[in-house]
């Protein structure tokens, strides 16, 4: 199917159609030199990182807090337009994940509704945004969407926890793909796709001989609430907060720096009360 095209400037994106459709790509974000610099600044994090664990299973989670590349993408100005338009002109970071794909892996996606694991009370106080920062093609596993499941009901999910499956729990929708009604999402390095936190989304493994990297940024509105979790956080990107729901975590001053990583840790056990709401704590990865 042909993707939704934006026309520029960003500003006076289509809002109406993302809500018809639950999606909007591809949106030009950044050229693809700095796209490049963006990639090697994450590849060399990811040297400095080595073995340590800071996300779930094999995400990169929050690195917005504690990489300042991170921090710079997620208040890009391209990105938050779009993101205004739909939300709004106060906007919160509430959320962010790389999702890598090694080369000839199996690592996955499965069927979900993003929605149906966070524990915000407002399903059209939010957005996500997905920049590549490598070509995202068929090949090495883009993400692919069902267009208008964000209009349906939420679907019942199974955990799996699947070892090659990315999602935390492994959680499946259980529904029926009608593969022929499919969007593939394939980017270049610097472009960006957006889709509504209910609408069905997937992705397959990389069969390519490339990487393939994406940021997911999860953007919300301040009045939305966390109604799992004993309390969450997020960071000011935008205009005012007036309601005070989320506790508001500073740009990181250097990568990986102490404070920075504390905040993170912090985050991650929070926002886990949502994702693992109703799992038994020794099946949680």
């Amino acid at each position: 199917m042909r993707a939704t095209q934006i026309e520029q400037p960003i500003g006076t994106v289509d809002a109406a159609r993302y809500r018809e459709d639950g999606y909007l790509f591809p949106v030009d974000v950044m050229d693809a030199r700095e796209a490049a610099s963006y990639r090697s600044e994450l590849e060399t994090l990811e040297q400095r990182l080595g073995d340590s664990k800071v996300g779930n299973k094999a995400q990169l989670n929050f690195p917005q807090v504690i990489f300042r590349f991170a921090n710079e993408i997620v208040r890009q100005p391209r990105i938050l337009d779009v993101v205004e338009s739909i939300l709004g002109p106060d906007i919160l970071v509430w959320g962010g994940t790389f999702f890598t794909k090694e080369p000839h892996t199996e690592s996955y996606v499965s069927w979900h509704q993003d929605m149906r694991y966070w524990g915000l009370d407002d399903e059209e106080g939010q957005v996500s945004a997905w920049l590549a920062l490598s070509p995202v093609t068929m090949a090495n596993g883009c993400m692919r969407f069902v267009p208008g499941s964000h209009r349906g009901e939420m679907v019942e999910h199974k955990d799996t926890f699947a070892t090659d499956n990315f999602l935390t729990r492994g959680q499946e929708a259980a529904v029926d793909i009608d593969e022929d009604a499919l969007v593939h999402v394939e980017l270049e390095p610097g472009q960006a796709s957006f889709h509504h936190g209910r609408l069905l989304h997937a992705s397959g493994p990389n069969r390519s001989d490339e990487r393939r990297i994406g940021f997911a940024i999860n953007y919300i509105a301040p009045h939305v609430r966390q109604t799992v979790a004993k309390e969450d956080f997020a960071m000011l990107v935008r205009g005012e907060d007036r309601y005070g729901h989320f506790h508001h975590v500073p740009p990181p001053e250097t990568d990986l720096a102490d404070a920075a990583m504390a905040w993170h840790n912090r985050i991650l056990t929070s926002q886990n009360e949502a994702i693992y709401d109703g799992v038994d704590a020794g099946a949680a990865v």
